[in-house]
């Protein structure tokens, strides 16, 4: 531990995040100014062409627009609820950035489904200029709420003195021990030793705890547990996450065991379990809902139909005003006063709903995939926090290699780790992966801690298979000298591809299919996931698979993506395409060991990487892996 002390941490943090913060928008900046339009659509940041639907106020009493894609090709965008985005005409290739009278120009998505978007706008625009406008696209814009929201927080935190948050920061960055209560442990029937101890840790610390859950060791089931068991004792919890994605997992998860949960911002999948604990969905289903329209539409009108010389126009408008926010009041009482748990992302938590609102616990999932600056912003309401996560797995995104050689992809949860490794409760039995498939990435990530539940241990789809292999499209290809096995860059934003590779990943798993069978596939519902570190790769192998008429009556068991869009998945069988194939060994970001460790356990009963084994195993980590699976094929 350095003699830095907290503040100076906080300040450095800060510093970082600042440099993190400039990358970004210039990167934003070059990216929207040189990237082609069609480029922007593939890669998921833009829709164009639109259809521009309705407009009409929702109940939060925004103007808001829809619009729908017209263009899909099977490309999975990157919009989503709470995110900033900014239309565009286009000219013959040329773009042009109309504000409509809005300053900045920039909105906010508030909903998405599917090729359909809602889009909040402010009252001053003009929507018939909108909705008349041709040649219309939508494109993401650089979200600079979620920075200032950042160094908000960093900034509170810093000067904290003499109150709780104080207290946490100072405890977080020392060797001093956290306070724990003391009483007799809990069982639970249903759950494994090492989760019962977790979730015991929970209910007995006063100021901070840690549940590491590696693949598959059931961390999801282990915080609802807590989470429920804290409700016997504390009247409302904050439930926060780094997406919108992991909050919508464990909000559905404390539904399901009977919770109500107030879900703050919209959920990323859309459909009517999960809308019904939005706040929103709430809000309109309240009995005193119309009353509030009716007003708000009287105000609406009022504003319309304004005479010039009217005197009472103001006292009409603070009247309606005044009964509205009444309504609003009473409503917002009655929704968070019956909630048992509010859940939102950890930005989500700076919300104006939840403003002067105070905690007992928070609980941070995924909390290792977070930055620093984003668990502070829930962290200011809370008098204990308990994370959830796992840092041998998938880190926070940052862009700046300066901010990431400073210390940025340092989480809170790690520095926890570091300092309090008695506040740790590591969960050690998994239930997702045959026994070879776990046994390396234990040894390696876990100090070989973590181990198989008997049920799965031996689990396989074929007699006498082999979990694990590695495939080298070297080796395959022999002597066919006509097809390259080098990958290609094609460019910054999509990385690498490798063509040759990824046929080849494909005709893998037409051969194991052809194995298995149709009928057992489709009976047993077998599904595959097909992963590559580059999105390129993920895009072609996307195309191969829709054009072979081989996979037809299987594409709803495939899926391809890249590592971060199957974390918190799991697939029967699993193949990783490396694509990295050169003479000097380069392997990029593959040395970033932890999404490796992601991929590979995504997988419950077959694990194929295909891989060029002579630039891999330059790397001491690949090479300990290729002798790994070499050693069990023996």
């Amino acid at each position: 531990m350095s003699n830095t002390s907290p503040i100076q941490h906080l300040i450095q943090q800060r510093l970082l995040l600042e440099l993190e913060y400039a990358t970004e928008k210039e990167t934003f900046r070059l990216q929207t100014e040189s990237l082609g339009l069609e480029r922007k659509i593939k890669r998921g940041d833009a829709w164009w062409p639109l259809r521009i639907g309705r407009s009409y106020y929702n109940s939060l009493n925004q103007l808001c627009i829809e619009v729908h894609r017209l263009q899909d090709d099977d490309i999975e965008h990157n919009f989503e609820y709470g995110k900033p985005v900014i239309f565009f005409t286009n000219n013959n290739g040329q773009l042009s950035y109309p504000s409509f009278g809005v300053r900045n120009g920039s909105y906010s998505v508030s909903y998405v489904d599917g090729d359909r978007m809602v889009i909040a706008l402010p009252d001053n625009i003009r929507v018939t200029d909108l909705q008349n406008t041709a040649d219309l696209g939508i494109q993401l814009f650089f979200d600079e709420t979620s920075y200032k929201t950042m160094f908000d927080a960093l900034d509170r935190v810093i000067h904290a003195k003499g109150n709780r948050l104080g207290y946490l920061r100072d405890l977080f960055y020392s060797r001093r021990q956290p306070e724990r209560f003391s009483f007799r442990p809990m069982t639970f029937p249903y759950l494994n030793k090492t989760q019962e101890e977790a979730v015991n840790n929970v209910l007995t610390a006063k100021d901070v705890m840690i549940v590491h859950g590696p693949p598959g060791t059931g961390k999801t089931t282990t915080l609802v547990e807590a989470i429920y068991e804290t409700l016997m004792r504390e009247n409302q919890v904050l439930v926060c996450a780094q997406s919108n994605m992991a909050v919508d997992w464990i909000s559905e998860k404390l539904v399901d065991r009977g919770v109500n949960v107030l879900r703050i911002g919209n959920p990323s999948r859309v459909n009517d379990k999960m809308l019904s604990f939005t706040y929103e969905r709430r809000f309109e289903s309240h009995p005193d809902y119309p009353s509030l329209w009716a007003i708000r539409k009287a105000i609406r009108e009022v504003r319309d139909h304004r005479k010039r010389g009217d005197d009472k126009y103001h006292q009409k408008i603070e009247r309606l005003k005044a009964r509205a926010t009444e309504i609003e009041i009473r409503i917002n009482a009655e929704l968070f006063g019956e909630a048992r748990v509010i859940a939102c992302t950890l930005v989500g938590s700076a919300n104006r709903l939840l403003q002067g609102m105070k905690f007992g616990t928070l609980f941070i999932d995924e909390a290792a995939q977070a930055l620093e600056a984003a668990c502070w912003i829930p962290i200011r309401k809370a008098t204990r926090v308990i994370f959830a996560g796992d840092h041998c797995q998938l880190p926070p995104t940052i862009m700046s290699l300066a901010a990431m050689k400073g210390g940025l992809d340092k989480t809170l949860m790690e520095r926890i780790v570091e300092n309090h490794p008695e506040a740790v409760s590591l969960l050690k039995v998994q239930y997702r992966m045959n026994e070879d498939i776990m046994r390396f990435s234990s040894d390696y990530f876990y100090h070989g801690q973590v181990e198989c539940a008997p049920e799965v241990k031996y689990r396989g789809i074929l007699d006498l298979d082999t979990p694990i292999v590695w495939l080298d499209p070297e080796q395959l290809l022999g002597n066919n000298t006509t097809l390259s096995i080098r990958e290609e860059f094609v460019g910054a934003t999509f990385g690498r591809i490798n063509k040759t590779e990824a046929k080849i990943t494909v005709i893998a798993l037409q051969n194991y299919f052809e194995k298995i069978g149709k009928e057992r596939i489709l009976e047993e519902r077998i599904d595959v996931g097909i992963i590559s570190p580059y999105r390129a790769q993920v895009q072609y192998i996307r195309q191969l698979v829709k054009k072979k008429e081989f996979f037809k009556p299987y594409r709803h068991l495939i899926s391809v993506n890249t590592v971060d869009g199957f974390q918190g998945q799991e697939r029967d069988i699993i193949i990783i395409s490396m694509v990295r194939s050169n003479e000097e060994g380069q392997i990029g970001f593959l040395r970033d060991l932890r999404r490796m460790n992601v991929a590979m356990t995504r997988a419950r009963m077959k694990l194929i990487i295909l891989g060029d084994t002579h630039t891999l195993t330059q790397h001491p980590f690949y090479r300990r892996l290729y002798h790994y699976i070499t050693h069990i094929n023996e």
